[in-house]
This record gives C-alpha cells, sequence and structure tokens, in this order.
C-alpha cells in the first residue's frame, strides 16, 4: 500500500512539474519585446558606421557593429509628413491620400477601410505606447507627428518615459530634434539667419574648413558653414541616442527591448528633403536585436544589408516583432523574421505639393539604378518654397552667383529646369549629376524602358492619386501662411517666380 501511494504522489508530482514546464515555457514564449523607434529628422547616410567623415557618432556605429545595418533603405516621400504617415500604417500615402504636404489637418478625413495606425495595432495587442520627449529633464524627443490624418484616436498613451511600466511591454518612440531649423516659433521671416536646432552645443567636429560638400554645390563659405552645421546636428543626435540606450541599461529593458534607428527622408540640405534625388530618399537604419529573444531570420550581428527596402516595410516589419500578423492589404512588407516578403527589385517614392510649392515627381530606385520622373514642366531647383528660400541660405546664394554669371558645372546646371526623365548610374555617380536618359549605351536603354515600366504598373496597381489635382480652396491658404511664417524673397514681386 505504501508503495502504491508513493508512486502515486510521484505520478502526481511529475506530471504537475511537467504541466508547470510547459506553462512556463508557454509563458517565455509569449513574452513579447519591447520596440523602440529612434527616428532622425532628415538625414541621409552621415554616420560614422557608414563611412562618413566628420561626425562623431559612437552610439549609432556601436548599434551597427551589434546589430544589423541596412544600405539601400528609401523614404517614400522626400519630406516628413507624407512618408511618416505613410511608415505609421504600412501604406503608400499616393494610396491613401495622404500624399501632399500637411493635408487632412482640418476636415473630417479618415484612414481607408481595413488601414490603421501602427499603434493602434499595437495597442490591441497589450502595448504601450509613447512619443517620448523626455528621459527625466533630458530632451530626447520632439513629440512630433507631423501626420496627414487626425481624426483616428489616441495614437500615443504618453510622452514621458517615466510614465512606461517596462516590466510590460511596450512600444516608445522618439522623433529626434535634429536635423532641423529652428522654426517652430513661427518668426522666422523676422531672423536675418535661421539657426540650426542645437547648434550651440552640437559637439563641433565639422568646421567650415574641413568639410567637402557634394560637387553640385559651388565651393563656398556659407556652402560648407551650412555643411558643417549638418554634420555636426549628426554628431548632436548621436548624443541624445546615448542617453536613450543608457537608459533602457538602467532600466534593465536593454536585452528586451528591439532598438531600430532610422531617418524619416532625406537628407536636411538644399537638394536634399524635398526632392527625389537619393539626397532627398536615402535613409540610415540600423536594428539592435535584444540579447533575450531569438533573432528572427535574416537578422545577424554585425551583417550589413544590402537588399532594396521601402520605409514603409518597416511597419510590417514591427508588427513581426511583436508577434503580429501582417494585414494581407498592407503595401509594406517585413524583411525579418520567417514569412519576410519576396525581396524588392525596386523602392518607389512620390514627391507632390510641399506647403505652397506644387510639384509632382515619381522616384523608381533599383540597388544600382534611379529613374525620376518630372510631371511638372519648368519646375527645379529653383522654384519658390518659402521655407527654403528662407533657411536654406544655399538657394539664394547660388541664385545670386548665378546672376553674377559665377555658376559653372553640376552647380550651374542645378539651377536649370528638371529634365522631364532622369536616370543615374548610382555606382559611377553618386552625387546624381549625369543623365543618362539620352544615353545610347544599350544597357541604359534597357534599364530605362524596365524602370518606365515599374513605374506605370506600381501607379496602376496602388492607385497613384497624385493625378487629382487639389481645389484652390485647399492650396492657396499656404501662400499666405507661408509667407507669413518665412516672409517671400523680393524677387518674387519683380516678376521672376519659377513656381510651379
Amino acid at each position: 500500500m505504501f508503495f502504491r501511494a508513493l508512486i502515486c504522489c510521484l505520478t502526481i508530482f511529475t506530471g504537475l512539474s511537467a504541466l508547470s514546464s510547459v506553462h512556463g515555457q508557454t509563458e517565455k514564449d509569449a513574452r513579447k519585446p519591447n520596440v523602440v523607434w529612434i527616428v532622425g529628422e532628415n538625414f541621409d547616410l552621415d554616420f560614422g558606421c557608414y563611412g562618413a567623415e566628420n561626425v562623431k557618432t559612437p552610439n549609432v556605429d556601436r548599434l551597427a557593429k551589434q546589430g544589423v545595418r541596412y544600405t539601400n533603405v528609401y523614404s517614400t516621400s522626400p519630406v516628413c509628413a507624407p512618408s511618416r504617415s505613410a511608415f505609421m500604417t504600412g501604406m503608400y500615402a499616393t494610396t491613401t491620400d495622404m500624399h501632399h504636404m500637411r493635408s487632412h489637418r482640418d476636415d473630417d478625413f479618415r484612414l481607408p477601410d481595413g488601414v490603421r495606425p501602427l499603434t493602434l495595432r499595437l495597442q490591441d495587442a497589450g502595448y504601450q505606447t509613447a512619443n517620448v520627449t523626455h528621459i527625466g529633464d533630458r530632451v530626447v524627443g520632439t513629440g512630433k507627428l507631423d501626420l496627414n490624418f487626425v481624426n483616428e484616436g489616441t495614437l500615443y498613451q504618453t510622452k514621458l518615459w517615466s510614465d512606461l511600466d517596462t516590466s510590460k511591454p511596450f512600444f516608445a518612440q522618439f522623433n529626434m530634434p535634429e536635423a532641423e531649423y529652428d522654426i517652430y516659433d513661427r518668426k522666422s521671416a523676422e531672423k536675418e539667419r535661421v539657426v540650426w536646432v542645437g547648434e550651440e552645443w552640437h559637439p563641433k567636429v565639422a568646421t567650415e574648413q574641413n568639410v567637402n560638400p557634394p560637387p553640385y554645390y559651388p565651393d563656398h563659405p556659407i556652402v560648407r558653414q551650412e555643411w558643417a552645421r549638418y554634420l555636426n546636428s549628426a554628431s548632436g543626435m548621436d548624443v541624445r541616442i546615448g542617453w536613450i540606450l543608457e537608459q533602457l541599461k538602467k532600466d534593465g529593458v536593454a536585452d528586451d527591448t528591439v532598438v531600430i534607428f532610422f531617418g524619416d527622408n532625406g537628407r536636411l540640405e538644399a537638394r536634399g528633403i524635398h526632392w527625389c534625388f537619393d539626397s532627398g530618399l536615402h535613409v540610415p537604419m540600423v536594428i539592435h536585436w535584444p540579447g533575450n529573444f531569438p533573432a528572427p531570420a535574416g537578422y545577424r550581428e554585425g551583417l550589413v544589408d544590402e537588399r532594396v527596402i521601402s520605409l514603409i516595410d518597416l511597419t510590417a516589419t514591427t508588427l513581426v516583432m511583436a508577434g503580429l500578423e501582417v494585414p494581407r492589404t498592407m503595401q509594406g512588407q517585413a524583411f525579418l523574421g520567417p514569412e519576410q516578403g519576396t525581396e524588392r527589385r525596386f523602392a518607389f517614392s512620390a514627391r507632390d505639393r510641399i506647403d505652397e510649392t506644387e510639384i509632382r515627381q515619381r522616384s523608381v530606385r533599383g540597388k544600382r539604378y534611379h529613374y525620376v520622373k518630372n510631371f511638372t514642366p519648368g519646375a527645379g531647383f529653383p522654384s519658390l518654397n518659402r521655407y527654403k528660400e528662407k533657411c536654406f541660405l544655399v538657394k539664394p546664394l547660388m541664385r545670386e552667383l548665378l546672376a553674377a554669371g559665377k555658376l559653372t558645372g553640376p552647380p550651374a546646371d542645378l539651377m536649370k529646369p528638371f529634365a522631364n526623365e532622369q536616370l543615374f548610374d548610382t555606382q559611377l555617380d553618386p552625387y546624381e549629376t549625369v543623365n543618362l536618359v539620352n544615353s545610347q549605351v544599350p544597357e541604359h536603354q534597357v534599364v530605362l524602358r524596365e524602370m518606365r515600366s515599374a513605374l506605370d504598373t506600381w501607379a496602376a496597381e496602388t492607385r497613384d492619386r497624385g493625378v487629382i489635382p487639389e481645389s484652390r480652396e485647399v492650396v492657396a491658404p499656404f501662400e499666405k501662411e507661408m509667407h507669413d511664417w518665412f516672409g517671400t524673397p523680393d524677387w518674387v514681386a519683380k516678376g521672376q517666380n519659377l513656381s510651379k
């Protein structure tokens, strides 16, 4: 009897232990990693890990060394609001009617059926969501949304790091203050020069004497000074990133948190943001995977990933990181995990109205070649945009040098209207100054036909809304708003307006 009772007890104990073990394993498997987005404002690949000179970016560089560095990521727009609206939903802004800069801010626009902001999907899955501006007294974000949808509910539950319960999964987004001009007091028109955010304290690694601006600008002190301020913004932002990483360690969640650093669109320079050159679309991305979770397929420490990736693919990939399914209708696709989408051959981007400036461009980017179609005849770099005329000192400088007959080569070419089509070999021409559309080289003609066809197919399949004009009632107020904010150059009053 004793032995029977002992055997029975052992059997029950073994069964309970096994059950406990199974439940424990299930609970462990059910754990979800935290996800941190660190969103750089207006950056190209200008960090040490990408080979940039005259910057000091040890925190981004360390993330890249210990994680994956992506070299061919492209935003879907060269300006913030359409780009952010796209990567917050995983949909092209040209499909969802969010493609114009600052639209639907005061109407009853709603996202199309089946389209939802990423943060609401994560909230439904139990994630806390935060758009963090401060860690203690330190400024680590602007709280910027700048989305072309405003009627979808509460996208973030807090802006303070201290509000997060780090024992539960969270999604924290840090919208970095750099790189941007200090414009949000809306008094730029009154200032002799609009300073860069943080320029008074940014590390002065880059100087007027040691920088090498792109050849499409004239070699001039103003050009060099502005280029140094931009590079120093990268170094300054890296300091803030260090504060974020330090806090993750301090709170004991570094090994539970996926850290993703990326840019919202291309570089803050006169020929960068707003334009569908690489300088306006090419963005950095670094992903660091936490030690307490098994790495997904496609991830390897120290990997340099050269796949062509659209920034809207980050939306789907973030859902996968959180253990969620990617909606079938989402246009972005996962690039990590067991259900990665087919590797993209091309990344597509679009530029439409930006503030008062109505210019339409479309871009097709492969690993080597870049095709741009310009739909606004006569438009180009000199076209009027009051924000750029006031803040970007290089633009009025080049206008003055052109009038004085002092521009030659690529800088002089940049002052001409854009060709209807542009094709660049970015391997041989990384600054995109040689248009190959009329090249007789057979390879160039083959690539041109392929990219033209790819653009037409993409526009049809995604229902590109760029062909639908905005009403005058929508566009006209931007003229006055931008005049009051940034002023209007004297040459506009003289009938020299090149804006389209």
